[in-house]
């Protein structure tokens, strides 16, 4: 695995253990030379792992639309930067630079990104895996509204089954990677 998306929040939230999770993957994505592909914004989570990406050495592209260039200020330091017009190209662009997706606790733009990529990778648009990292039980309520979706029938218990699921960076990276090689090549 080359490269990860990571869907995050522009804000640190309110418990430090989310800005220490963020850190703790961008020093493990930059020890195993893994490029972070996110949205180019330079606070927050985002900044977060970015930050501790290049820090560690590693290698960061970010993608980010114009106005949002301007509202969050993108991030100066990065190895890469893409300039989009929408967000819709911006979330395009993240994804076909990258071979898996992570998405850490964040607002509705992270929820947007996740239930996006979750509904490509079940129309077999994308093939790369999917994880959240359930820091904190912040996922518990989304996790149980999917099992509630499938249990009343609109969704397909093996298309709940895409979305990994883990509570530490190890173990999200460690299931992504062994799914990742069960994957045929894109």
């Amino acid at each position: 695995m080359q490269s990860i998306v990571v869907y995050c929040g522009s804000s640190p939230g309110t418990n430090p253990i989310y800005k220490e999770v963020a850190a703790e993957l961008g020093r493990e994505l930059a020890a195993r030379k893994i490029r972070l592909i996110y949205g180019g914004g330079g606070f927050g989570l985002m900044g977060t792992v970015a930050d501790t990406v290049i820090l560690s050495g590693g290698e960061v592209t970010g993608v980010i639309p114009n106005f949002l260039a301007e509202l969050e200020v993108a991030h100066q330091t990065l190895t890469e930067l893409h300039f989009v017009e929408t967000m819709h190209e911006r979330k395009f662009k993240m994804v076909q630079l990258a071979r898996g997706v992570i998405a850490l606790p964040g607002g509705y733009g992270t929820l947007d990104e996740l239930f996006e990529i979750l509904a490509w990778r079940q129309l077999k648009l994308y093939d790369g895996p999917v994880a959240v990292i359930n820091i904190n039980g912040y996922y518990d309520l989304m996790l149980k509204q999917l099992d509630r979706m499938v249990d009343d029938g609109f969704l397909k218990a093996e298309n709940r089954e895409l979305l990994i699921v883990a509570t530490s960076v190890t173990e999200a990276l460690e299931k992504m990677i062994g799914s990742d090689e069960d994957e045929p090549a894109v």
